[in-house]
């Protein structure tokens, strides 16, 4: 009685180790897409800034010299409850204004509406704003209030096709 052991062959060997590779890479990448999806937060976008007033105060103050940047803040202090009342309430027309663009079914009336308050909040924020910004720069040195005036900074141009 002879026996004869034959020698898998090679290729299917490495045929099945390719494929659990393959399928061990693609069920990692399901992993990974659902775990980011599902289990992680939402974070803002990294260009995204903050829609407050003292965020856009900061803004203008940052470039600044320190002294007149101070004097803007203050005149802000001095309004703070005012403008961030106002952005709020800017903010929240956005919302509504968003939410009635996305509602199903659409309702066009819905939509003016919104929009409508929009029109009325902005209005509102603008004047506090820029009677912060007329207090802020009357107090200001004239380097200050030209720095001021080159709000907002230059963009880099960008071409269209």
């Amino acid at each position: 009685m002879t026996m004869t052991m034959t020698m898998p062959d090679r290729s299917s060997r490495w045929l099945l180790i390719g494929s659990l590779a393959l399928n061990l890479f693609f069920i990692g990448t399901i992993v990974s897409l659902a775990a980011r999806h599902y289990v992680m937060p939402a974070q803002p976008a990294a260009t995204e800034r903050p829609r407050t007033a003292s965020a856009r105060i900061e803004r203008l103050a940052t470039p600044l010299p320190a002294a007149d940047a101070e004097k803007l803040r203050a005149a802000f202090r001095a309004r703070e409850t005012a403008a961030e009342s106002a952005r709020d309430a800017l903010n929240k027309a956005y919302e509504r204004a968003q939410g009635a663009l996305r509602a199903q079914p659409f309702d066009p009336a819905v939509v003016r509406t919104a929009l409508a308050d929009v029109r009325t909040a902005r209005p509102a924020y603008d004047q506090i704003m820029q009677e912060i910004l007329l207090t802020g720069a009357s107090a200001m040195s004239a380097e200050g209030r030209n720095k001021l005036a080159d709000w907002p900074p230059s963009r880099p141009a960008t071409t269209t096709r």
